[in-house]
């Protein structure tokens, strides 16, 4: 068998988790962090580890972290996960979330609701590897926080990197990925002259001179710098 390349996510750190007896074993990513408008998302993919070694690389063949593949391609590969995934889902803060619980909590919040949708279809994850070195989806709730919506599993990694090594990863960083950007894109019919349709609220020239001619909307973070 051919070495794989760097560039191809495999599921070796599923594997290692999925050999502690854990069952469902899942990736998470985000998106939107840096944006100046919209939600913050995470996207999560499961997967079931009764299935792991017997697990047919070609069914996400051109699966990679979100970032290094065209909208187009991206757009190719979102449908297909649920076909290989025990799960696929992404969780959404919203705009005024940010503003008052604070980045690190708006992700721990879309995350715990990506999780929970999860549940809800029945896979109830058991280990998570969560892409980055902080652990943001531990982030001590903040005061006046609703309740969460599910709980932390109770094995959870992190891997700088992850989108790039992990394929249940990457899959989560698509499918966040092209969910928050199909969102942007029906936001921007609403505020056209934002431009979100191609920079998806993250801060690009036109966004800001937008920002100084039109002033903010429901869906920016007025908490942010946003040069007005």
């Amino acid at each position: 068998m051919a070495p794989r390349l760097a560039a191809d996510p495999g599921l070796d750190l599923e594997r290692e988790l999925a050999s502690q007896g854990l069952r469902y074993v899942g990736g998470m990513d985000e998106v939107g962090r840096g944006a100046l408008a919209g939600p913050a998302s995470v996207g999560l993919v499961v997967l079931d580890a009764a299935t792991l070694d017997s697990a047919d690389s070609s069914a996400w063949h051109g699966v990679r972290d979100s970032k290094a593949l065209t909208a187009k391609k991206r757009e190719a590969l979102a449908p297909t996960i649920g076909s290989w995934a025990a799960a696929c889902t992404v969780g959404h803060a919203q705009p005024d979330e940010v503003d008052r619980l604070g980045i690190s909590a708006a992700l721990r919040l879309a995350g715990l609701r990506a999780l929970a949708r999860a549940a809800s279809s029945g896979v109830s994850v058991d280990g998570l590897i969560l892409d980055g070195s902080y652990n943001w989806l531990r982030s001590e709730p903040v005061l006046g926080q609703d309740p969460d919506p599910w709980e932390v599993p109770p094995v959870l990694r992190t891997l700088v990197k992850a989108d790039a090594h992990c394929v249940s990863v990457a899959a989560a960083s698509i499918a966040a990925k092209v969910e928050r950007d199909a969102l942007m894109i029906d936001y921007a019919g609403q505020y056209p002259a934002y431009g979100w349709d191609s920079n998806k609220g993250y801060g690009s020239a036109a966004h800001r001179t937008a920002l100084r001619t039109h002033g903010v909307t429901p869906l920016h973070r007025v908490s942010w710098n946003l040069g007005i």
